[in-house]
């Protein structure tokens, strides 16, 4: 259930290339296992305005429901928010675990993600990357980046409008991701639901597009707020529209006064080269942050056999 609009009672499907087996840990501690293909069903509770609990293949009548008090509707999103923080917790440690740089690319449609991403998988080289593409139907994203030769998962919300972080752990699971990567999460396209859910990412990078109105940071101020770059896409069509890049920037700094901007075109390569100075500079970081982590394990071990020698 989307906390925002109220959606999410639709059937999500993960969907990639083989039969795995996998278990899932809940917030509450609690484990399942399962077998199922790639392309599944993906049923998971979440608390609605009754106060009952139900799956996403059950219909409500209503997606703000009448009679409902404003205190249950806050303390239904709190609880909804709360669930959905506890695994995009889960899915951060595993990522720092891993020296795994994540990032949440939001956008409204048609905004250019997916032809981004293909053109930034090919500028990167040898780099490891991985996509989780996140779309109400079709695998036709997911086919698009498969094609440059990286991995990908689809992930299909139905009626959903954005990635949760239960669904998102899930794809993590069944991608093959390498220590020391780069994972990108293709959320839905969509300016106002998915500023709400972590995904475990280390960034929102908000894509806006020129063939967008420059007021779209103050008509969407949460997602402009949630983030922390804004790629400014398609800046090769600019010769051929009449839009005001500065007041597209004054915009979104008037909401997120800190949000880093890169003007680029995936088209004409332009701005790529700051982009993609972004991307391996977080990798490194990402890696460097893993291998302070062990070190520090490993001196606390050698500090605790040195302290278990000198009391034999």
């Amino acid at each position: 259930m989307c906390v925002t609009c109220g959606c999410g009672v639709g059937e999500v499907k993960i969907k990639g290339e083989q039969a795995h087996t996998h278990d899932h840990v809940h917030p509450d501690g609690s484990s399942h296992s399962h077998d199922h293909p790639h392309d599944h069903a993906h049923t998971h509770d979440h608390a609605d305005s009754d106060a009952h609990l139900h799956s996403h293949d059950e219909t409500p009548a209503h997606a703000h429901a009448p009679g409902v008090t404003p205190k249950r509707m806050v303390q239904i999103e709190q609880d909804i928010l709360a669930k959905n923080n506890a695994y995009a917790q889960a899915n951060r440690q595993n990522l720092a675990e891993r020296g795994i740089f994540a990032l949440n690319l939001v956008s409204s449609p048609g905004s250019g993600k997916t032809t981004l991403l293909c053109k930034t998988i090919a500028l990167l080289g040898q780099q490891a990357v991985a996509v989780i593409e996140g779309d109400q139907q079709t695998s036709q994203d997911a086919d698009r980046i498969r094609a440059t030769g990286a991995q990908a998962i689809q992930i299909n919300t139905g009626k959903g409008c954005h990635l949760d972080a239960h669904m998102v752990g899930h794809a993590m699971e069944q991608l093959k991701l390498e220590d020391e990567s780069l994972l990108m999460i293709e959320n839905v396209g969509n300016l106002v639901c998915p500023a709400a859910f972590d995904l475990g990412e280390a960034h929102k990078v908000v894509i806006l597009s020129v063939t967008e109105g420059e007021d779209k940071p103050i008509k969407y101020p949460d997602m402009f707020r949630a983030a922390s770059l804004m790629l400014l896409n398609k800046i090769d069509l600019l010769p051929h529209l009449n839009y005001d890049v500065d007041a597209a920037i004054g915009f979104a700094r008037r909401v997120n006064p800190g949000i880093h901007v890169i003007e680029l075109s995936a088209t004409s390569g332009e701005g790529m080269d700051e982009w993609l100075a972004f991307l391996r500079d977080g990798v490194s970081q990402a890696s460097a942050d893993r291998q302070q982590t062990v070190d520090g394990l490993k001196a606390r071990i050698a500090h605790l056999e040195a302290r278990l020698q000198a009391q034999a």
